[in-house]
Order: C-alpha cells, then structure tokens, then sequence
C-alpha cells in the first residue's frame, strides 16, 4: 500500500531558508502562492512579460519577476503554467538556471512523463498534485481545511527530495487532507483518463445527453437543466461527503431504485471498452502527441472550434440566463477572485 502522509509527517522548516518561485499565477499558481506564503515560506512569482497576473500579484504582495530572472533567485521552482506551454518555458526560461542542490517541483507529471521536459540529474524532480482545482485549493486553505495530494519523487538528487516535497504540501494545506504517494506515470495517466472519461468528458457528455433527450421529448429546457445538470452538483456533494451509500440514503426510495435498475443501461459493457480505448490512447502518449500538435503546430485551431462549439450548446445559453437568478452567484465570483 502506497504511503499517506499528514501534518504530522511533514517539516516545513526545511524549507524555511529556501526562495520558492512558483511560475505563473493562475488558478493553481495564485493559491499555491498565497498558501505557501501565508504558511511562512518565501515565494516569489516568475510570469511573462505583459502578463496579466503581474500587477494582481503584486497587489496580493508578492515579489514579481520575468520567469527567468525568478528561476535565478530560487532553490526551489515550482512550474504551473500550461502543459502545452512547460516544454518550450523550461527550455528558455528555467533550464540555464538549473544547477546542483535546486529542486523542480510540479503539480502534474504530463511534462516529464512524456518527455517534454528532460532535467539535468543533479537536482530534485518532486511533484505535488493537488486533487481539485486552484480555486478550491485557495477556499480549503482559507477555510482551515485543505485539498488532498499527490507526491511523487522522480529524481531525489539531494537526498531529502521528500522531505522537502511534503513541506511544501503541508504549507499549501494538502497534509491537513492526506498527501499520497504515487510515480509521475501514474499520475499522468489516471489524471488524464479521469478527467477524460469521468470527470470532464463523461460527466458533461451525459449531463448533455440527459437534457437534449427531455428538450427533444418536448420539456422546457430550464426544466430540463434543473433535472439534468443543476442538480448534478447536489448528488456529487452527497457522494463526496459520504460515498455512494451515503448519498442513496439521503435520496427517496424512489430515486434510489431507479439509480439500481437504469445506472447500468446507461453504462454498459460497450462504455467500458470504450474507456479502455481511452486509457489504452493515454497511455500509449498518443493523446499527448494529439494535444501537443494541435497546441502548437496547429495553432490551437481544433482546441478553440471545439470550445466555440460547446460554448453554443443551448443547454449553456439556458444556464447562463439561469445561473444569473442565483443568489449566490456575487459572493462566488468574489471568493474566485480572492
């Protein structure tokens, strides 16, 4: 069994002398900075120039730096820009600044696992992955909570390579929720198959699914976003609270029966040949290959008809006009922006 790490595994006093530079200040960026900062630790932020997070970063009191410079200045670095954009950032920007004893921290494997990024073996190679988005790695943290994470050592050329990853997971809050330890492979590739076949790919494809058959039978769309998509959020709350069997004993008897007779006419034996294929795509680095062509060579034409096309999907044009009845809907853009 893979280890799982807490607080009181964790030492941040080793890294109580160290200059951390977190590049780029995006969702992860800005709360692993505000975190780690927040927990004691100096950071420092490397952006680009003409970056838009310059001056919020520095409104928020952090040392602001070209990624280049920044990376000079620290001993650890810690990369949170887009995977598309870590290979060719690295190679300008992080790579002459390298030498024995630094360490290259990330919060996803997709760079070293698939060869996009080749560090020199006489520093530190470490992941911290926290398990949900930057937003709610800020929200957990600022709640006195925290998000769990992964931790993965690929290469320990100091030694204390570990020691120092989980500091940094308790200074982000990570250890207050559990650190595991993992391999920057598997990482990769159950991140990438999740987010594809469950979380992002599957869950959207059959929200949507579920609504265009109601709209289709001649429901009202804003019914059928309550019934097909709002409501997805309150059964996920109930799963994440207290797993499956938890939220059946919240639902009616009702749903619950349905959940047991109809889950499995939905996701049937052609489903999971289909998620294999997936997995089988992923890691063979065939999606990498896709997505880093598209993203670079192919100046990202796929990537924004794709997104141009889902955002005109009616079940979003509906939800936007519902979303903005929400009550609630002020104070979360003002915890976003925090």
């Amino acid at each position: 069994m893979a280890n799982i790490y807490y607080e009181k595994d964790c030492d941040q006093s080793v890294l109580s002398t160290a200059t951390i530079a977190v590049i780029g200040y995006g969702s992860q960026g800005h709360a692993h900075a505000l975190n780690a900062k927040e927990s004691g630790l100096n950071v420092i932020i490397g952006l680009y120039e003409g970056s838009r997070s310059w001056d919020k970063a520095v409104k928020q009191g952090f040392a602001v730096y070209l990624a280049a410079e920044a990376a000079a200045k620290a001993e650890i670095i810690m990369v949170l820009i887009n995977d598309e954009l870590q290979g060719s950032v690295y190679e300008r920007d992080i790579k002459p600044h390298l030498s024995a004893g630094k360490m290259l921290m990330f919060a996803h494997g997709f760079s070293i696992h698939f060869g996009e990024i080749t560090p020199p073996a006489d520093v530190d190679v470490v992941m911290i992955a926290p398990k949900g988005p930057g937003h709610t790695v800020r929200s957990e943290y600022l709640a006195g909570k925290g998000v769990p994470c992964l931790v993965a050592i690929e290469q320990d050329a100091s030694g204390e390579a570990l020691k120092k990853a989980l500091a940094y997971a308790a200074a982000i809050g990570g250890a207050r929720a559990g650190v595991l330890e993992t391999d920057f492979r598997t990482e990769t590739e159950t991140d990438l198959f999740g987010e594809q076949a469950v979380l992002c790919g599957g869950v959207c494809a059959l929200m949507q699914a579920g609504y265009e058959t109601l709209v289709e039978a001649g429901y009202d769309e804003r019914n059928a976003y309550f019934e097909c998509i709002h409501e997805m959020k309150l059964i996920v709350d109930l799963i994440y609270q207290s797993g499956f069997a938890g939220m059946r004993y919240s639902i009616s008897n009702t749903a619950e029966f349905g959940d047991y007779i109809t889950g499995t006419k939905i996701i049937t034996d052609e489903t999971k040949k289909a998620m294999k294929d997936i997995l089988a795509n992923i890691q063979s680095g065939a999606f990498a290959k896709e997505f880093l062509a598209d993203m670079g060579a192919g100046g990202m034409k796929r990537f924004k008809e794709m997104r141009e096309a889902a955002a005109a999907h009616s079940s979003e044009v509906v939800g936007e006009q519902i979303r903005q009845l929400y009550s609630w809907n002020k104070e979360e853009e003002k915890l976003i922006n925090n």
